[in-house]
């Protein structure tokens, strides 16, 4: 069976881009593009062999004329899989139903809780303990789409913003790759269309506490 083909969309630095080229997926990264010309991780997909261009949004007069535009650079590598990382564009259903079951994101949130910007602040703000970041099928609804994996870490009561963070990107870095990895060996089905079931992969037994429990 021929290697699935992964296009990775950026609008920054490039962090869980960088962890899903470091991650040696069963899988062809046939491009990166970004839709900012100045996202430092087109450099990085630079220095690693992998073809980045931009399609840059303030180049066009709408939402609709830019996805289009979007849709047409990707559709050129013939990709199984598209992957938002820090991608940060709302994109019209359009374009979502064109790649819907095979679209993914990252987002630094527990879904459903805290979805959209600014979520270690609002985390912080609403006095969680627990904390993390998701993977989900894109769906039209923003940051609603079924579930693939989550890495959750404890909030310290002396985090920052920057702390949480940092934090929550580790485990990012962890979870992408996996994910991406699962959909590549095709072990990752849609029952009913809402909620995902991977073959073979266990759920940890062990409970995330905090704080801890005395005793």
């Amino acid at each position: 069976m021929a290697a699935k083909r992964i296009v990775i969309l950026i609008s920054g630095r490039g962090s869980n881009m960088e962890a899903l080229l470091n991650a040696r997926l069963p899988a062809t990264i046939a491009a990166v593009i970004s839709n900012r010309p100045d996202a430092g991780g087109l450099e990085i997909a630079r220095r690693h062999g992998v073809p980045a261009s931009v399609v840059d949004h303030r180049q066009f007069a709408g939402r609709p004329e830019f996805d289009a535009a979007l849709a047409a650079a990707i559709d050129q590598h013939a990709p199984d899989l598209v992957l938002l990382a820090g991608f940060m564009r709302v994109v019209t259903h359009a374009f979502v139903d064109q790649y819907s079951g095979r679209m993914l994101n990252i987002h630094p949130s527990l879904l459903p809780a805290f979805p959209g910007l600014h979520t270690h602040a609002r985390a912080l703000a609403a006095g969680v303990r627990i904390h993390g970041c998701t993977v989900h099928f894109v769906t039209s609804a923003l940051d609603q789409g079924p579930i693939v994996a989550q890495a959750a870490v404890a909030v310290q009561p002396t985090d920052t913003e920057e702390d949480l963070a940092e934090r929550v990107l580790a485990q990012e870095h962890r979870i992408y790759p996996q994910a991406a990895r699962w959909f590549c060996e095709g072990r990752l089905s849609l029952s009913g269309g809402a909620r995902v079931v991977i073959d073979g992969v266990r759920t940890s037994p062990a409970p995330l506490l905090s704080p801890a429990l005395d005793g």
